[in-house]
């Protein structure tokens, strides 16, 4: 499998993504509902996406279109 194949920009890059949007999700519900637990997982949300885009500089960088 290629990096610049869409399945494996889908599996590295828009999974994960969503994964990172869900946990901010469930900490914002969490926070407007008084839950201290909620600001752990906007933290973790925040980070797994900013793992994300360190990845996607990674690729783009590394392995550059032809």
């Amino acid at each position: 499998m290629k990096p610049t194949e869409p399945q494996f920009i889908y599996m590295i890059l828009v999974l994960p993504t969503l994964f990172g949007l869900t946990l901010v999700g469930e900490g914002l519900n969490k926070v407007i509902r008084d839950e201290k637990a909620g600001w752990i997982s906007i933290f973790f949300g925040i980070l797994f996406i900013l793992v994300v885009v360190f990845f996607f500089v990674f690729f783009v960088t590394n392995f550059p279109s032809q």
